[in-house]
């Protein structure tokens, strides 16, 4: 059972609305409405993401009502807040995708500062989009107050003559255009069908990976994050929620950092595998690690995703959506077949205060459709790997779910931007048998470490996903498939090998051995080498100006979660002299 048994008079709140001397600031509160009662009681930040920045954050404002009624109704005071959101699907394939992974950073710091400065006991956080759900757990664990988080829910795919159209039919659609196998007018088409109401996007793809991740590692309601986002059952966890964390303000359950250990970090990374979750996991797992002041990199992750099977049989590498999931009992399916296989630590806390294990129970068996059993994965080993190799000596990711090709050779083609290369795809000078080369698009060079999605979907789209593989030092969408790889590191910036390769060089990559290797003779990478020392690569111009120089200047290698600070570090009670 967790310590956190804070006394009255120990709470956080106390520190500024008790006393003569904070006379001042209960004025400020009464000015708010609050009574004496309230303003006893425990205040709990009650933050989210809403706004019309993306449908996935359009519904947050009614989950937050119902939060404040699960708080108020069994004893705090809620303090409603909110934070940015940088939609992904409305950024990529252009210059606004370098601040998708940077508002990570800002989302975490903006709720920290909230809370720090006003004293808040408690925090109850809604995120609705990719970088948000990692971004709040972040938050979560670097402040350690009780806390709890909720996914803002998945969105409903939508029908286009009799057919389930969703995101992904309209990226890869791009593809189908390009070949002229599809019209722009019917492009339009299922464009006006393909996302009918609110919510985040409806595939195994970041948000809903990293939803996942927040119940397995005990930060959610095990059994809400797959819930889609327009029924009313979310409404009633969300009250839910709040009953649960004001029991662990209480005393009667754990800490975010009790939570946060590297066995539930290895049930995280278990969880991504077993799904064919998104790559872009293996950033945020370990930057919620280093808030807890956990060591946990890309090679802690290669290690569990080596030894977990697949038996999740989700978009976007199987048919099903994560509605399916819901309609056959959610993620806890998936957690229960797996802690059976022994592929999880059972003995993980939970929010509630129970293990793993004991919160499992009841957790239906695998419907063998959406969710297979471990007699019949999809793979013996985890829907991701990580590679290495000379060309990427600390990791790099690529999803394997689905890929029929375990060995490739490509001749390089190399390009310095996403643009170059989608311009290179529109124009037909991308063939089979090529190894697209992207670089210069890691966390300081691009700066932000943008998304590659719109060159992943083209590539699809236009049948080459066997036969064309991509190597970059940016990242890919939850969404994307193929032979695509990423988070090269050390990346292009930092005078990592990807900025050896030249046009025309061979490329092979091996899965079996797990690795990527540029095969040119050791006097010529000695002779590139020493060149590329004296001319290194040079960020994007946008580092040099605004937010994006202050996260040049921070931010570390996407093998440890391209984190902007040490992490770990305590936050103690103040003495109040009054």
């Amino acid at each position: 059972m967790s310590k956190n048994n804070i006394p009255e008079n120990q709470r956080r709140s106390t520190l500024f609305k008790t006393g003569p001397l904070r006379a001042p600031q209960r004025t400020f509160l009464r000015g708010m409405g609050l009574d004496n009662e309230d303003i006893e009681r425990p205040f709990v930040g009650v933050v989210s993401t809403q706004g019309e920045m993306s449908p996935c954050n359009m519904k947050l404002k009614d989950l937050a009502e119902q939060a404040k009624f699960g708080i108020y109704g069994n004893g705090g005071t809620p303090r409603e807040f909110n934070t940015i959101s940088v939609s992904d699907g409305l950024v990529n394939g252009h210059s606004g995708m370098h601040y998708s992974l940077i508002s990570r950073e800002i989302i975490a710091d903006s709720v920290e500062v909230v809370v720090r400065g006003h004293q808040y006991d408690a925090l109850y956080c809604i995120g609705a989009c990719d970088k948000n759900f990692p971004a709040m757990m972040m938050a979560m664990v670097r402040l350690n107050v009780p806390a709890i988080f909720l996914n803002g829910g998945t969105a409903i795919p939508g029908t286009h003559k009799g057919e389930r159209v969703e995101i992904k039919t309209m990226a890869e659609g791009l593809g189908r255009y390009v070949k002229q196998e599809m019209s722009a007018e019917a492009l339009e088409a299922v464009s006006r069908d393909a996302w009918p109401a609110p919510g985040c996007c409806p595939g195994q793809f970041t948000a809903n990976t990293m939803g996942m991740v927040a119940e397995i590692l005990g930060l959610s309601l095990l059994g809400s994050s797959a819930i889609p986002a327009v029924y009313s059952q979310r409404l009633a966890v969300a009250r839910q929620s709040g009953q649960v964390l004001m029991q662990v303000v209480n005393g009667n359950g754990p800490l975010p950092r009790e939570l946060v250990t590297r066995k539930s970090l290895e049930n995280a990374c278990a969880a991504v595998a077993a799904t064919g979750g998104s790559t872009n996991a293996v950033l945020h797992i370990p930057a919620i690690a280093n808030e807890a002041g956990i060591e946990f990199d890309i090679d802690d992750i290669a290690e569990v995703f080596a030894r977990t099977p697949l038996i999740a049989n989700l978009s976007p590498t199987g048919p099903y959506l994560i509605k399916d999931l819901h309609d056959v009992g959610g993620f806890p399916v998936v957690f229960k077949e797996l802690l059976r296989g022994g592929y999880l630590h059972g003995d993980c806390l939970t929010i509630t205060g129970d293990t793993l294990a004991e919160a499992l129970a009841d957790a239906p068996a695998p419907d063998g459709e959406v969710v297979l059993t471990l007699d019949k994965p999809r793979s013996e080993s985890g829907g991701l790997v990580v590679l290495k190799g000379n060309l990427c000596p600390e990791g790099s990711v690529l999803k394997c779910a689905g890929m029929e090709v375990t060995h490739q050779t490509g001749i390089a083609k190399v390009f310095t931007s996403e643009e170059a290369c989608i311009k290179a795809l529109l124009g037909g000078e991308i063939k089979p048998g090529m190894a697209v080369i992207i670089r210069g698009e890691g966390p300081k060079g691009s700066p932000g470490m943008r998304e590659l999605v719109t060159v992943t979907a083209l590539i699809c789209g236009l049948g080459m996903e066997q036969s064309v593989f991509l190597l970059t030092d940016g990242r890919f969408s939850g969404a994307s498939r193929g032979f695509c790889i990423g988070y090269v590191t050390p990346e292009a910036a930092l005078g990592g090998p990807i900025a050896l390769i030249e046009d025309g060089d061979t490329v092979e990559v091996d899965l079996l051995a797990c690795e990527v290797n540029l095969r040119i003779s050791a006097e010529e990478w000695q002779q590139r080498d020493a060149a590329l020392q004296q001319q290194p690569v040079q960020p994007n111009l946008i580092a040099t100006t605004g937010v994006a120089s202050k996260y040049v200047q921070a931010v570390g290698p996407a093998s440890k979660g391209a984190v902007t600070h040490q992490g770990g570090k305590p936050w103690a009670l103040e003495e109040s002299a009054l």
